[in-house]
């Protein structure tokens, strides 16, 4: 059974609230979420593939990965990580930058908060995505963010169906 992503746009709140259940335990779909091998697997959208340059998932600590395009482009992402609660939740900033982790301050910084929950029949993952200005969640979305986010957790399906 393939599920469907929910991302419902909060424009008075400055975020977007993303919910999808998955077909697995949640300790396996945490574990997909938060190792840099098991997100490589699954983050980009294909023909993209994300590629860790590093990860230290600790509150404090961050994740440095490049998307590569299929034509040798590459967008840096860094995601630092404020709150974890094992097994269950995290929160962190995503923000643009460089190979280094400079921040890219033309892109705004996305704010997740990350919760993980057991049903019946596997796991279900909340995301409240939220941004510092409306402006900021409308360049987002216009860059294509719940198309490309919705395809990346559809890989996550096939990964933890292998």
């Amino acid at each position: 059974m393939t599920h469907t992503t929910e991302i419902l746009k909060d424009p008075n709140n400055k975020q977007l609230n993303i919910t999808r259940e998955f077909n697995a335990p949640v300790d396996k779909v945490w574990k997909a979420w938060t190792t840099a091998d098991q997100l490589d697997k699954w983050w980009a959208p294909k023909p993209w593939k994300a590629i860790t340059k590093s990860m230290d998932f600790k509150v404090g600590g961050f994740w440095l990965y490049c998307m590569a395009g299929p034509n040798n482009e590459k967008a840096w992402c860094r995601v630092d990580f404020t709150a974890i609660n094992p097994g269950q939740s995290f929160n962190a900033t995503a923000t643009f930058c460089d190979e280094n982790g400079n921040i890219d301050k033309s892109f705004p910084p996305m704010h997740w908060q990350n919760e993980f929950k057991a049903t019946a029949t596997g796991s279900k993952v909340e995301i409240v995505l939220s941004f510092d200005t409306e402006a900021d969640l409308e360049q987002i979305v216009k860059m294509g963010f719940k198309e490309g986010f919705s395809m990346g957790l559809g890989n996550l399906d096939e990964l933890l169906a292998a």
